[in-house]
């Protein structure tokens, strides 16, 4: 066969890659597909595991511009669709007045969802920078007077649940961050009665990782307003644990979703509060009312047929 025939049978270099471009968007739509179920899934058992959501609720989900409430957003009109309640939703946004804030985005795309919405004005930049001295962190103030207005907005709109969209990556930082420098080993829950005990608080993100919701926001391509809009040096000790974590996940993949779920498995009797378990009556009498006893570390069981594995190796 001649050489010229040879070089017609062979695909030339665009049409392989415009094959590749096929494959490669079919892999990309098979991931997207993938993600998305799962973050549905992990948000539908977690409103499941903690009855965040019940008939008739009328949830406020709090929407900052950020792709974890944007994601949030997106999960619960997906579930109010489908799950076997029935529930309301309405977006809040708190324009806090920061300069440069793109007052024009969410309002757009909530009327394009058909989503009810209110969008509450509150100066609390100006607030915020007349209290906190220049170059200083102004999070935890900003943080407070945000709480305030957005369960007074609850109350004006007649909201049974105020929705956040802490995922799991923040609850496991805030766990780290209240032992490092509070001495105190608090997270933050799933669900709680708002400092004001007049609202209850929910995270239906919890069990969702970061990593996750962040490529589901990229995929769905939401129109994200930036968080550094207030100029405040960001939180850093957060951003400290983050890094550490990530450390973490690097020399052990799976190491915080190990200790995120480490908080739901809590034994009382192997920790040191004495309001928890009564150690001062303690006793052998007592045995039988215990599920655990003087085993400190429980070997998981990876690492348990990893070693038996390397023990009959050497057997």
């Amino acid at each position: 066969m001649s050489e010229p025939i040879l070089q017609n049978l062979q695909p030339s270099s665009d049409h392989q890659q415009a094959a590749d471009k096929v494959q490669d968007d079919r892999r990309q739509r098979y991931d997207n597909n993938k993600l998305v179920k799962r973050l549905r899934r992990e948000t539908g058992k977690a409103i499941a595991d903690f009855n965040m959501i019940e008939d008739g609720d009328r949830v406020m989900v709090c929407l900052s511009g950020g792709k974890d409430s944007y994601a949030m957003l997106d999960i619960l009109l997906h579930l109010q669709k489908h799950a076997p309640i029935t529930f309301s939703l309405v977006a809040v946004n708190l324009d806090q007045k920061q300069p440069g804030f793109p007052e024009h985005i969410l309002p757009a795309y909530l009327n394009d969802l058909g989503v009810e919405y209110r969008v509450v004005e509150e100066d609390t930049y100006s607030i915020v920078t007349d209290k906190i001295p220049e170059g200083r962190t102004t999070c935890s103030l900003c943080s407070r007077l945000r709480r305030g207005i957005l369960y007074r907005t609850a109350g004006e709109l007649g909201a049974t649940k105020i929705a956040l969209g802490h995922h799991m990556d923040d609850m496991v930082e805030t766990l780290f961050l209240n032992m490092f420098f509070g001495a105190r080993l608090k997270s933050m829950p799933a669900k709680l009665v708002s400092d004001d005990k007049k609202n209850v608080v929910i995270r239906p993100l919890a069990y969702c990782r970061e990593s996750d919701i962040a490529k589901f926001a990229q995929a769905q391509a939401f129109p994200i307003i930036p968080c550094n809009l207030c100029g405040s040096q960001e939180n850093l000790q957060r951003k400290h644990i983050k890094s550490m974590l990530a450390d973490w996940e690097i020399q052990q993949p799976g190491r915080v979703v190990n200790i995120f779920k480490s908080m739901q498995r809590v034994t009382k009797s192997h920790l040191f509060d004495t309001e928890l378990f009564d150690f001062t009556n303690l006793s052998i009498d007592k045995a039988d009312e215990l599920t655990e006893f003087d085993i400190a570390f429980d070997e998981s069981p990876a690492l348990m047929l990893a070693r038996r594995s390397q023990e009959s190796k050497v057997s």
